[in-house]
Order: C-alpha cells, then structure tokens, then sequence
C-alpha cells in the first residue's frame, strides 16, 4: 500500500475515532448549558481544562514516547513488553501521588466533588496512555471504537444525570469519568495490553530512554496549556466565573475544526514518521501542506457560513454574548492547524525540543497579552490573544522547520485564502441576513475554487466504485 493511501486510511479511521467523540460533546451542549448555571459551567470548563495541565505533569507525557517506540519496536516483542510495562507502572505510581496532593490541593471544594474530580483525573491518564499504546501498534480501529464507545456513554449518561436527575455539575463529571472507564477496558481487552505487562519486564533503563525523548514535549504541553487555557483562567481571576462560560461557550464552534485537524494530526505524525527517510520526502510533506492548508480553509469557510444557524440551534440564549468572540477564535484556529501539521514533522524528526521552543514562545505571547488587555477589553482579550499568539506560531513554525527539513510554501496563494477567510469571519460578525446569505455563496465557490483537484478525485473514485 503507498504512504499516501496507508495515510488516507490512517485518517478515515481516525476521524470516527475523534470527529464523532466532539460532535456527541456539541449535541450534549443545550443539555449542558441549560442544566448547568453559569458559575457551575464555568467551574465544570475549567476542571476539565485542569486535565490537559495536569496530565503532562504527571507523565512527563510518556504517553507520546509510547506511541513513537512502538512504532519502532512494535516487531519485537519483547521491547514491546519492556515499553509497555515501564510505562503502565510509571504512570500508575505517579498518578496516585499526584492524585493524593491534588485532593488536598482542593481543600475549598466539598469531599464528594473533590474524590469525584482526581477518581475522574486518574481513569482520563490511563485511558489515554493505552489509547497511544493502541495508536503504536497501529490498532487505529481499536483507538476509534474505544473513542466512539465513550462518547455514546457520555452522551447517554448526561441524558440521565443532568436532564433527568438534574446532579449539574457532579452528574456531568459522572459521566465523563464512567464512560472512560468502560472505554478504557475495551481498549485494554482489544489491544491485549495487559498480556504485554509483566513487573520483571519493568527496566528503569526503558524508562530513562523514553522520558529523555517525552519530557521535551512537556513545555510544549504545559506551553499548549497556557496557549489554549490561560485566557480561561485569567478571565475566571479578573471578571469571574460567569465570564470564562461565555469564552468556552465561544469556543464549542471553533472546536469543530480543531476536531477535524485532531483526527488528521494522528494519522499525520504516524505517516510523517514513517516517511522520514524517504529520498523525495521533501517533495511529499511540500504536498501534503498544500493539500491540507486548503482543505482546512475549505471546512472553515462552510463552518462560517453555517455558523448564524449552528449558534441560534445549538447555543442557549444566555450565551449570546459568545457569538462576538467566534469569527476571532475561527481564524485562531486555523492558524493551529498550521502548527500543528509542522508539529508533525518536528515529532518525525524527533526535535520534540523545538516543539516546546516554539510553543513556549507563542504562550508567552499569548499570557502577557491576556494580562494587559483584560481589564480594559474584558473577554476580547482572551479572544484577540488566542489569535495573534496562533498566528505567530504557525508563522514562527514555516520559517523555523526549514532548519531541518525543508519544504516548499505557495505564500501568495497562502495568504490570499487568509484574506478570504477574514472578510468572511468579518461577514459573520456582522450577523445580518443579506451577508450570511453572501457568506454562504462565498463559501461554496471558494471551497471549490481550491479544493477544485482534491473534489474531481474523491467524486471520480466514489462514481467508479458505485
């Protein structure tokens, strides 16, 4: 099978595995929101941000080493016990010490809230360690059924708790925390995992190696962290609790193109380090950029287009303040899916410390922009300081990965489609019937003026397999 329809598959799967997970999560909003007062869904958002914090600390995101050795190794299997055993024990050991200085860290919450939140933090780690483990023995349906699986239970059990039984934000981390579990053994029993794990297979050595090639992404996602979450945080300081629901709110929209790059970012960085050593891979990662900068462009557009309808359907009426703040954070986010393509070859190249270099610059940026504006714009801060700290990143990544490995950029053509999409971002903002309806015919004719190629392909091959 070529690279390019390995890849191609890679993705299909994938994109089960991380597109419906985050769509279950947007059908379950007007449940959330309605169910959940402001300051409850503030708190709830920013518990759950908490999780993408303290994971790396954790870790030391060992979880991303177990992925890349394994791809290694994964033909050998008794590295694949040793990588496998080092890791489960490390993080198990690990977590429970964290776990157990996080619950007094939480002193101001209620006893129940607080066993609820680390019983919840513990079973999300080790849910996604054995989902990497999964992904390194290129067992990508197990990884998207065990995803798929845990968003329908968490979708159900939401349902159950917040729109039967009305337990707000204790019922919402319920069924968070129970869908994982079930997830997590479904991975554990399709993958075999626990047949790899043996204590004499423990080797401190396995660790050393694995946690000098992890521990460089630790800036990274801690720089991630404050890159995405800090606003939440400065804004839940500054102008209260209230406020970060109305930010998190504005990003549930923006989200679905980021779920839509997630799924794409994991085929990528198993394809990408693949074809590392390939003679013409200079040629092949200059094509996929250009493929992807304008399929992503493509679904941004659309999403625009279809944002007045999606926000009045979606969205309770107590939010309408988000709508402002989502033109601003559309743009951010595909600034991200710049970075985060790059970000795959950095991960190919295994120069995860240039990943945490230039994450930690663009988080940096985005903080001390958060800081200055907030009590003068208010949540606009937050918004504003999303986009220029992406923006740099991505920028900072085209001219940065050049150094070791170089590939070919249209730049005319790349921020011409930027212009495109910021008039229409400008459209939406605007929220009136004669531009959506303009934003709608724009968004047709420009996803198929650049995806022109890619559109004449997927329709031939679909007409000659009916």
């Amino acid at each position: 099978m070529s690279r390019a329809k390995d890849f191609a598959k890679s993705l299909i799967i994938l994109s089960f595995g991380t597109i419906l997970p985050k769509l279950s999560h947007i059908i379950t909003l007007p449940i959330v929101t309605g169910g959940l007062t402001q300051d409850e869904y503030g708190t709830y958002d920013l518990v759950t941000t908490l999780v993408s914090l303290f994971l790396p600390l954790v870790t030391l995101q060992i979880q991303s080493a177990a992925f890349r050795f394994l791809i290694n190794d994964r033909e050998d299997e008794e590295k694949v016990k040793t990588i496998i055993s080092t890791i489960l024990a490390y993080c198990v050991i690990t977590s429970i010490i964290a776990l157990v200085a996080l619950y007094f860290c939480l002193f101001k919450l209620s006893n129940t809230v607080r066993s609820v939140i680390c019983f919840y933090f513990f079973v999300d780690i080790i849910f996604r360690v054995v989902q990497q483990v999964a992904r390194g023995f290129s067992m990508n349906k197990t990884y998207s059924v065990s995803s798929i699986l845990e968003s329908i239970l968490n979708m159900l059990l939401v349902i159950l708790f917040i729109g039967c039984h009305n337990l707000g934000m204790i019922g919402v981390l319920l069924a968070i925390t129970f869908s994982e579990i079930i997830a997590c053994g479904l991975t554990i029993m399709k993958g075999k995992i626990l047949v790899y794990f043996s204590f004499r297979n423990i080797s401190m050595k396995t660790l050393k190696s694995m946690v000098m090639y992890s521990w460089p992404m630790v800036p990274n996602s801690l720089s991630s962290w404050v890159l995405k979450f800090s606003d939440r945080m400065v804004l839940s300081f500054f102008m209260g609790v209230s406020a970060n629901a109305v930010y998190a709110v504005a990003n549930k929209l923006p989200g679905i193109l980021s779920m839509v790059m997630s799924s794409f970012t994991m085929a990528w960085q198993e394809n990408a380090s693949v074809s590392v050593n390939d003679d013409d891979v200079r040629e092949y990662y200059s094509l996929m950029f250009d493929v992807v900068y304008r399929f992503m462009a493509g679904t941004l557009a659309v999403l625009i287009a279809v944002t007045p309808i999606l926000f009045s359907v979606l969205i309770n009426g107590e939010y309408k303040d988000a709508y402002i703040h989502i033109s601003i954070l559309y743009m951010a986010v595909y600034f991200d899916c710049i970075k985060a393509y790059l970000g795959g070859i950095y991960v190919a190249k295994m120069k995860t410390t240039s990943i945490g270099i230039t994450t930690l610059i663009a988080a940096g940026i985005n903080l001390v922009i958060d800081l200055a504006l907030v009590t003068s714009i208010g949540i606009f801060a937050a918004s504003l300081s999303t986009l220029i700290s992406c923006m740099f990143l991505a920028l900072y990544r085209m001219y940065d990965i050049q150094k070791i490995q170089k590939i070919d950029f249209d730049i005319p053509k790349f921020f011409l489609i930027i212009c495109c999409l910021t008039m229409m971002c400008i459209f939406n903002s605007i929220n009136i019937v004669l531009l959506n309806i303009a934003n709608i015919i724009i968004a047709i004719l420009f996803t198929y003026a650049i995806n022109r190629e890619l559109i004449k392909q997927i329709t031939y091959k679909f007409l000659k397999k009916t």
